[in-house]
């Protein structure tokens, strides 16, 4: 049953807003959703007989509209009558792509804005003295975190920082129980509640190792054993029913502690991201090279 669902939702935008939105709703607002969640069937859906018929307010069908992304309930019972039409038929009208564009681009306006009211520029100074400072560093992620953790790698490594991204949920255990004094750990986590990396927080602070923890909802208890906490955004529900990479806003934190990081000593470090650069394409042009020759590149 639960698949089913899953599928009609997929054919259905608004009742997939209506989903998106559950996690924020109160416990009256659920049952409304639960109704239009449910429903399969086209009737009256004014106000005034949806209001008799949940014993709820029309000021609480409103509210619940508007935080299933619409500006009141009549829009959004004009959408939901579209979409159940289309879901009744078994055919899905192709979407304005204009619209979506303007969505997605509202959504990580949105964003930055939130990320940038987070953001501390002393704290930004510290944490790059805390690379600078540091024998090695690790960097901690899982799943999309664990992509950005590779990205940081990427980047840092270039300009001549021994840094390592551990990705893998065990290997990350095993990292934190060999860490060492003067060594940095920066965690990622969004939610802020990943088991491994809550785990390799407390592994690694055990072991005097420097600790970051790069997260939109720090524990009391986890944040109490990290050196910094960088707090990044994460809007719950952003423009439900549009789909952006909630890791934005931590790469743009980390693009401003590499612009950071990279100006101070910039000499060193472009003659570092230089070498890296050259290396790179010096394996590439003798695989080239090979190939022509008719020879393995490995």
């Amino acid at each position: 049953m639960k698949n089913s669902r899953y599928i009609i939702f997929n054919q259905n935008e608004t009742k997939g807003q209506i989903e998106a939105a559950q996690s924020d709703m109160t416990q009256v607002e659920h049952t409304i959703a639960n109704y239009f969640l449910n429903n399969e069937e086209l009737t009256d859906f004014s106000s005034k007989r949806i209001s008799a018929l949940l014993y709820v307010s029309e000021a609480t069908l409103s509210r619940f509209a508007k935080k299933c992304g619409f500006k009141g309930y009549r829009e959004f019972i004009f959408a939901y009558e579209k979409d159940l039409k289309e879901e009744k038929n078994g055919t899905v009208s192709e979407k304005d792509i204009s619209l979506f564009t303007k969505k997605v681009q509202s959504s990580y306006q949105k964003l930055l804005q939130e990320n940038f009211k987070l953001l501390d520029e002393n704290q930004i100074r510290r944490i790059a003295g805390l690379l600078n400072v540091s024998r090695r560093v690790f960097v901690y992620g899982m799943g999309s975190s664990g992509n950005v953790a590779e990205e940081f790698q990427l980047r840092f490594m270039r300009i001549g920082l021994d840094v390592t991204a551990v990705t893998d949920s065990q290997m990350i255990q095993m990292s934190a129980a060999l860490v060492e004094e003067r060594m940095l750990v920066i965690a990622i986590s969004l939610s802020g509640t990943t088991r491994e990396i809550v785990e390799s927080i407390r592994i690694a602070k055990s072991r005097n190792a420097k600790v970051i923890f790069i997260t939109a909802n720090p524990a009391p208890e986890t944040a109490a054993r990290c050196d910094e906490v960088l707090r990044v955004a994460y809007l719950k529900n952003l423009d439900t029913g549009t789909k952006i990479s909630p890791q934005f806003s931590i790469l743009v934190m980390i693009d401003i502690l590499y612009s950071y990081y990279f100006a101070n000593d910039s000499y060193f470090k472009a003659q570092k991201y230089k070498e890296t650069l050259s290396a790179i394409q010096g394996k590439h042009k003798g695989a080239m090279e090979d190939v022509k020759k008719g020879e393995n590149p490995e």
